[in-house]
């Protein structure tokens, strides 16, 4: 079995001009058997004995109630995820994406039930983008227009779908980019999580990592503020240590837009080999 690869990550949260308070949320943790350990804004990790994960989470509703979805579905997903090696120390073979469904079933209701326990809370929600690596595979599961994009020798895929029926005519060609952008229901979500809906259909997917990948996990925020050619190029420039990328991406984010809350995490994947190990 091939060593286990070395990731990279670096994140970063700016809230919006418009309001002082920020309703992103993002986590960075390591998932084994001991439980979940909470990792710094950035850092390395070898994937040999622990699973890492990488979310970020944009907030919605009045009063406090944006931060506090964001905030609760990061913190259960951190103890859900991993309950995987419980079942796997039990003999059994967990399925990460089936393990994944039932835990954003679990948080939907969770920020249900919390929002109809406060009045001021009344409707809350959160988007979700969730990135799960193991030692083999990549799964990933997003509600809402949080992003994952990957980056692979230079072309840049975005890897998640936006829960809009204006992403839907980008992604078959039905308008453009800058179309897009400008739609009127560019921002009118049909899945999130939470939001005082009976159920929750996010999307997900499994993929194979190789050294050299670069991931952007990200808010609309991000996105407000540049175009996918700015993604692609700096992703296809970023170095192992992402931790200049990211700053270079917000910074230019910001000055575009920086009206709504921006959320970023990069992470890259470094053979072994690369740090003597």
């Amino acid at each position: 079995m091939p060593a286990a690869a070395i990731l990279h990550w670096a994140a970063r949260s700016h809230s919006g001009s418009r309001k002082p308070r920020n309703d992103d949320s993002f986590i960075a943790f390591a998932s084994g058997v001991q439980g979940a350990e909470i990792l710094p804004r950035q850092g390395l990790h070898s994937l040999a004995s622990q699973d890492l994960v990488f979310a970020v989470s944009d907030g919605m509703g009045g009063g406090n109630a944006g931060d506090l979805a964001s905030a609760i579905i990061l913190q259960q997903m951190c103890e859900i995820i991993p309950q995987t090696f419980k079942v796997a120390a039990a003999g059994l073979f967990p399925d990460c994406l089936s393990h994944l469904g039932e835990a954003l079933r679990s948080v939907h209701e969770h920020i249900n039930v919390a929002a109809a326990a406060r009045k001021e809370c009344c409707g809350m929600a959160a988007t979700l983008a969730l990135a799960w690596f193991t030692p083999e595979n990549l799964y990933l599961a997003n509600a809402g227009d949080s992003r994952i994009y990957l980056s692979r020798d230079g072309l840049l895929t975005l890897l998640t779908r936006d829960h809009t029926s204006a992403f839907g005519q980008w992604q078959r060609g039905e308008i453009s980019e800058i179309e897009f952008r400008h739609h009127p229901r560019r921002s009118a979500l049909y899945e999130v999580v939470g939001g005082g809906h009976s159920g929750v259909c996010p999307y997900f997917a499994a993929i194979r990592y190789h050294p050299g990948d670069r991931f952007l996990i990200c808010s609309d925020g991000l996105i407000d503020g540049l175009w996918e050619r700015h993604i692609a190029n700096a992703l296809a420039q970023c170095p192992d240590l992402p931790s200049h990328t990211t700053e270079s991406l917000l910074a230019r984010a910001i000055d575009n837009c920086g009206i709504d809350d921006t959320t970023l995490i990069v992470v890259t994947v470094t053979a072994p080999q690369a740090h003597g190990t």
